[in-house]
């Protein structure tokens, strides 16, 4: 589970069930015990990255959108569906982290500075096994595809939130986003990246932006 504190880090829980902490007792000499868990840091500018230092109050970090002005931050979704002869392709631009696995793997179908830049149907050299392989490449989600009309958007695998290089948290497995967000339905909730550079315009989503900042992150 993840939980993105109001200005602050993502709280990510590995173990929901409390355990005994040692060394740690209340003033009747009771053990005590709690969740498990670490704050990752999302402002940018902790000292200790990928862990939540404390920065975030210094730099008065804000986890709102510009667009939100309530508590609860409202997800910008802008999908567009690609159809093509055996395949759609979704696309969700709001959504996506610039990691492109599509453009430098499959430059046929994901035509960068082209209009549509995606065409399904450009399949003189790659087949839909291929273009399916590279969509299931996608860290954000922002690709999915759907086949005689049954979409697919989700897969299996094992619980993990992995580090990207000056880049976003790739979180996957089906890890449980709650608090703050609320998901559009057309958002996967298996697979996406958070932002961990603190300028993203639809956070707790990687909108790209760390890209156009330059951001860096030396020690991982």
């Amino acid at each position: 589970m993840i939980v993105p504190l109001p200005n602050g880090p993502l709280y990510l829980i590995n173990d929901r069930e409390k355990k005994i902490i040692e060394n740690l007792e209340n003033s009747k000499g009771e053990k005590l015990s709690n969740i498990q868990g670490i704050a990752l840091c999302r402002c940018g500018a902790s000292k200790n990255k990928p862990f939540c230092d404390g920065t975030h109050t210094i730099i008065g970090f804000s986890s709102k959108n510009n667009e939100s002005n309530d508590n609860k931050n409202k997800i910008s979704s802008k999908r567009k569906s690609y159809v093509g002869k055996k395949i759609t392709i979704h696309d969700n631009r709001k959504i996506c982290s610039h990691a492109a696995e599509c453009v430098n793997n499959l430059p046929s179908i994901f035509r960068l500075n082209q209009r549509p830049w995606i065409d399904p149907d450009q399949e003189t050299t790659e087949t839909t096994e291929k273009i399916i392989e590279i969509i299931k490449k996608c860290p954000s989600g922002a690709l999915s595809y759907s086949i005689d009309g049954i979409e697919y958007r989700d897969y299996d695998g094992k619980p993990l939130v992995k580090v990207s290089k000056d880049g976003p948290y790739l979180v996957s497995g089906r890890i449980e986003l709650i608090g703050e967000v609320e998901f559009p339905e057309d958002v996967s909730k298996e697979h996406y990246t958070l932002c961990r550079c603190g300028t993203s315009n639809n956070k707790p989503f990687c909108d790209g932006t760390h890209n156009s900042i330059n951001f860096k992150d030396e020690k991982n």
